[in-house]
Order: structure tokens, then sequence, then C-alpha cells
């Protein structure tokens, strides 16, 4: 036993050390959580991987996470933060710059010089922190966009693109960049939009798209999902929207949508928590609309259950939003089998993939007429729906599995 546990040690020490910092990791039921708690499960057998994080939030419901383990071949190192409502901006800046501030030391005083360190925008000035952080320690730092700042600042929140605090962050992002060994972002689009923004600049830009749990989400059949069942839509044509219910998404244009088309066979089910989450509730109560079902956020191994309840799902994106994210619900509603409407602007990522595998449409935000038009055209050809359930669910096995996005990150690392 002794000797395997050596040779084990000797084995790590072997390996390239990389260090992976982000707010989000298990037991994180989010998105980002999900998906970078795979990335470093999956990079673990590569490299000697060690993850910085903070301390459980979305998931926890108050309850710590040990602050030092080894979980599935990764060390991770939790960081202290304040824990405050996200949702009221002064208290989610005040969140920001705890966590960011023990995080940076703990950076600091862990990363030696020939380390590689990845950095995710989770929170956004993670990056900043952890390059200065990687500049200071003579590592290697690469940097992981899904979301990308000062644009999507820009486009959610209207701030001017003169304004001092979007110039500041254009300047913080060209030194970080400047500093930076590779570039990975989510999306065609963004790589298009980072390549304008790092002009002069020698650094490599590459894209590796998120992906599907393949392993928990298949298609299963309509007349025996219970969701459908205890809402009494079954004979419904089921419109899904399940994700970020938050001020990045045109939720408006859907409920206008609703509120044209109450009296048809259509429904609408909400699945997922946000900013415009109580927007939403009140809208529907006042305006009446029995048509929408709200369900709030639910636990993602019911993920079977809701994903496989619509017969097309809505991903939407306000106006602005091109090239500066690219929603991950997309990968798993392809594993479902289950055409995408896309609220979402020509040439973006997701736009690209509807076209490319023939999923299903989008059209711009903002156009809830054009929507209802839509709908009503997918509810009478709804048989047109079976071959690009098959067309979805082949995408999601050929190009976005853990394995492949894993395969990627192994190259773009080396």
């Amino acid at each position: 036993m002794n000797g395997d546990s050596n040779d084990i040690k000797a084995s790590d020490k072997a390996k390239q050390r990389l260090w992976i910092v982000c707010e989000l990791y298990y037991p994180e039921e989010n998105a980002t959580g999900h998906y970078m708690t795979q990335t470093a499960e999956g990079l673990a057998p590569h490299f000697d991987v060690k993850f910085i994080c903070g301390q459980p939030n979305y998931a926890s419901k108050g309850k710590k996470g040990p602050s030092h383990e080894i979980r599935n071949g990764v060390e991770i190192f939790r960081c202290w933060g304040t824990r405050l409502d996200k949702n009221v901006l002064a208290f989610r800046l005040i969140n920001m710059l705890t966590l960011g501030m023990t995080m940076f030391v703990r950076s600091f005083i862990k990363f030696r010089r020939g380390d590689k360190v990845l950095a995710v925008t989770a929170p956004p000035s993670l990056p900043y922190q952890t390059g200065f952080a990687a500049l200071m320690k003579g590592a290697g730092y690469y940097l992981l966009l899904h979301d990308l700042y000062p644009d999507i600042l820009v486009a959610v929140s209207g701030a001017k693109r003169s304004s001092l605090l979007v110039r500041a962050i254009e300047v913080a992002n060209r030194w970080l960049y400047k500093h930076t060994a590779k570039i990975i972002a989510v999306g065609r689009d963004m790589k298009e939009l980072l390549q304008a923004k790092t002009s002069g600049l020698d650094v490599p830009i590459a894209v590796i798209p998120n992906w599907a749990d393949m392993a928990n989400i298949e298609p299963r059949p309509r007349d025996e999902n219970e969701l459908l069942d205890e809402l009494g839509i079954k004979e419904k044509l089921v419109f899904l929207y399940a994700g970020n219910i938050g001020h990045p998404t045109d939720i408006e244009s859907i409920v206008s949508a609703a509120k044209m088309l109450k009296k048809e066979p259509i429904h609408f089910i909400f699945v997922g928590s946000g900013a415009k989450l109580p927007w939403l509730r009140n809208e529907v109560t006042s305006l009446g609309l029995e048509n929408i079902s709200i369900l709030g956020q639910l636990p993602r191994e019911q993920q079977r259950i809701f994903l496989n309840a619509g017969d097309v799902a809505i991903i939407s994106l306000v106006k602005g939003m091109w090239g500066t994210a690219m929603p991950s619900r997309t990968y798993n509603t392809l594993a479902t089998g289950m055409p995408i409407l896309a609220l979402t602007e020509n040439g973006s990522e997701l736009a690209r993939v509807i076209d490319e595998e023939d999923v299903g449409w989008h059209i711009p935000p903002g156009q809830p007429e054009a929507l209802v038009e839509i709908i009503r055209e997918i509810s009478a050809r709804r048989g047109d729906l079976d071959e690009m359930r098959k067309r979805a669910r082949a995408a999601a096995i050929e190009k976005y599995t853990p394995e492949v996005a894993i395969g990627s990150y192994l190259r773009e690392l080396s």
C-alpha cells in the first residue's frame, strides 16, 4: 500500500501543476459550478489540478464546505467571502470585493514560477486579481471567458461606452490580455469581438464551447412525462424556458407573446431563477396568464424530467449580447432532442448552432409579434419537429460532450 501511495505522489509531482481559479465549484449546481467541476476533474489525469474557489453559495443554503479537501483527484481550496443577497447591486459588489481579496491572497501565496493558471470570469473582477498574482509569481496565465465585460454591462444596464467605468474596464482588459498566454472563448462571436479588442496584441484566442450533461440527460417519451400530467397540459404545444431569468434575458417578449396567444392551445413553462423572476410572477398574475406556469429553481437531478416537458425550448438574450455570452442551457437542450426557438441577434453563437445543425428558429430580441408568428407556424407544422429532434440529439452526441471539451482544453493548455 505504501508503495502505491508513493507511486501516486511521484506521478503527481511529474505532472504540470495547473491552478483553476473560479468562485464556483462543487457542490454548486448552477451551470458555471457544474462546468468547472467537470473541467477540473477531466483534466486531473493529465495535470496536477488545484482549484481555488469560494464557499458554496447557490447550492448550499448557507452551509460551509471544507476549506481544504481533495476530491476526485482535484485539490480544492475554498476561500471566505460575504454572502449577501446577490440580487441587490451593493451587496453583490461587497460579496465580489471580499471574496476577490481572499482569493487573491490565496493565489499569491500558492502560485509558483512555472505553474499554469486558468482564471474564469466568475466573479467578473477575478481575472484581474488572479492575473496580477500570476504575473508577480511567474506563472503562465490563461483566461476562460464565460462572459465578456464591459460589453455585457453595456447591453444589460444601459451603461454608455463613453462612461468612465466602461472605459476603465477596457483599459484594464488590454493590460490583462497583454499578459495572457491564451484566451479561451465559449463562442465564435465572442472570439470575433475579442480579435477586435486585442488588435496589436500577440495573444492567441481559442474557442471551446460548453457541453451537455450526457450522462444524465437523454430524450424521454412525452406521454410518460409526469410534469405534463401534473400541470394538465399534455394536449397542448409546450414551450419551455429553463435557465437564468435575469437581466441578460428577453423575458418581456415571451410574456407579451403569451398574452397574445392565451386563447390558443399553447402553454409556456418557466424553470429557473434570477433578478427578473419577481417581475415575471407579478406580470403573469396581473395579466391573468393561465398559459404560463412558473416552477422556479428546480434541482439539477430533475433536469431529465423538466427538460423533456417541452416540445420546443425558448432561449432568449436581450439586444446587444452578441459576442458577450453563450447560454449554456443550449447544449442540454440539444441532448434532450428538443428544437430551439431563440431570441438572439444574427451571427451569435446561438444562432449559428441553430442554423448549422438545423434544429430550430431564431429571431432578433424585442419582437413579440414576430415571436407569435413563428410560434403559430410551429403549431401548424408540429409534425416537422420529429426530424429536428433527431438532429438535435445527434449534434449533442457528436460535438458537445465532456470528452470533446476536455480534449480541447488539453490541446489549448499544452
